[in-house]
Order: C-alpha cells, then structure tokens, then sequence
C-alpha cells in the first residue's frame, strides 16, 4: 500500500507544535481556555477528537472542554464516563441523588456555548446480552439530550440484532468500531441488516494494521453508513501507533479524499502513540490538528 502521508513529513508533524498556544499545565488541570471560539472544520471536513485521548490527565467533563477548545477543536466523541459524572453532580446540587436529562442538557450546553459540538457518546457496553432495554432506552435518550448524532461501541453482531430496531426508533445512530479484527468484506455480512441506523466507527489506524489494506476503498463502499472515522496512524502487520505521517496509514490521503469527496462525517484524532517525554496529550493532539489542517488545505 502506497503510503499517501508522505505530502506531509515528521517535520511538518512535529511544528504542529508551534500551533499550542503557550500555556501552563498542571497534571490533570488545565487553565483558561482561549476566548475564541474553535473552528476545526477544514475545507468542509470536520476534525474532531475522542475524549479517550486525553485520558492521561484525568480530566472531568468541564476540564475535557478546556483542553479541546485549547487544541482548537470545534466537535467530540465524548466519552459516556465523565458525561455521566457531570450529570449526577449537577443532579445532586440540585438536590437529586442519580443522573438527570436536565445535567446532560446542561452539559451540552456548556460545550455548545464554548463552540464545542458533542457529535458522538461512546457507551462501550450499550446492547450488551444481558442489559436491560430499559438501560438501552436510557443511553439513547442521554444521546439526544447531549445533541449527539450516534452512541458509538465496539463490533458486535449480536448487539447489532438487540440496537437495530432501537436505534431506528430513536433515529440515533449506533457506530460500530473495529479494532484490528476488522476485514474488508465484514460489513457486506448481515451485521447492518438489522437496522437503517446501524452504522460504522471506522478506525483507520487499526484497519491498515489488521489488513494491510488501504481503508479508502473500505470508506468508498460504505460511506452512507459511516459514522465517523478515528484517525490514528499504525504501521502494517499489527505494528504500533506512530505520531501523524510517521506510520503506513494513509492519514492525509483518506482527509483528501473525503474534501473531494465533500463527505461530512466527522474524522476524530484518537491519540494512542506514546506521548514523547517532555510533552503531554494536549500538545500531541494540537499537533494531530496542525497535520489535519494542512492535508485538508
């Protein structure tokens, strides 16, 4: 597989850097985000970033959204965990003792008013066997109170027949995400039969890993199903994450592809490599942006 990153080299890369407006850190805090609103809409390919990214400093949901606004992203994969900590707070002060709708329309509200949209929620256990509907209901019901547009999980066939009449009742969509399990012809089995909202999380990184294939032929069959794509870039033959441009995922390549192809699903930075010693996950992901906007430009 031709490797389509090569427009944009590890110098290019490593600048990004430049693009972190200079800030004091302490671990797991962050302080002021900027005053101007994100926009990480590029050429009309929405950048975005899941919030297991920053997941070395332990932030809560209010301190998610100061990091994001400060790598300069406009629309999230928001992680269930820290959306569901937020909600049973605000319910508490408001003298409840569990989680309510009202928190998590606080909560989107809160990202919305900062310019952040919350496109997605991962709930990774939602159509488990032995979940009740009544839980099911409830996570599609937080979805749409957050504003999100899909609940994303890991592959599963069986939670696809439990979600599909689910998810088409509500009209949210469930993203599947793969890992290196992932084959070219798996979704032309029946996993999408079982609902016109069952869909695809499609993690680029791990696809090349897996196939060694190019996943833009995977993205050109099934782009009407697709709900968003995770960017990472891992070398072939299950071989480790790499910072943007430095592995054989064409990460530059599929972003191209998708402004010409004027796709609008959002593409979400997922920062697995190992953070170099000196920076920080809010450094590596401003610099994913940076790599982003200039093969977008």
């Amino acid at each position: 597989m031709q490797n389509q990153n090569t427009t944009l080299s590890r110098r290019t890369f490593i600048g990004g850097a430049a693009a972190l407006a200079a800030s004091s850190m302490m671990p797991g805090r962050v302080f002021a985000a900027p005053a101007a609103k994100p926009n990480s809409n590029f050429n009309g390919v929405q950048i975005g970033v899941i919030t297991y990214s920053y997941r070395s400093l332990r932030p809560d949901a209010e301190d998610l959204l100061k990091i994001i606004t400060q790598c300069g992203i406009s629309s999230v994969e928001l992680m269930g965990g820290p959306a569901e900590q937020f909600a049973k707070a605000y319910a508490e002060k408001a003298g409840g003792d569990k989680a309510s709708m009202e928190g998590f329309k606080a909560l989107r509200k809160l990202y919305n008013d900062a310019g952040v949209n919350i496109h997605i929620v991962k709930f990774g256990n939602i159509g488990n066997p032995n979940m009740p509907d009544e839980q099911i209901e409830n996570y599609f019901e937080i979805a749409k109170a957050l504003g999100a547009k899909g609940i994303t999980r890991e592959i599963s066939e069986p939670a696809a027949k439990k979600l599909g009449p689910i998810a088409d009742k509500h009209e949210i969509m469930i993203g599947f995400h793969n890992h290196t399990q992932l084959t070219p012809t798996l979704y032309d089995g029946d996993i999408l039969t079982y609902g016109k909202y069952l869909g695809i999380n499609l993690d680029i990184g791990h696809y090349v890993a897996g196939t060694n294939q190019c996943p833009i032929a995977l993205i050109e069959k099934h782009c009407d199903r697709i709900l968003s794509l995770h960017l990472k870039d891992r070398k072939k033959d299950n071989g480790p994450n790499m910072p943007f441009g430095q592995g054989d995922t064409p990460v530059a390549g599929v972003l191209q592809y998708m402004k010409k192809n004027k796709l609008t699903f959002p593409a979400d930075i997922e920062l697995e490599y190992e953070v170099p010693e000196g920076s920080d996950a809010t450094k590596e992901v401003t610099k994913c942006v940076q790599f982003c906007k200039e093969a977008l430009a």
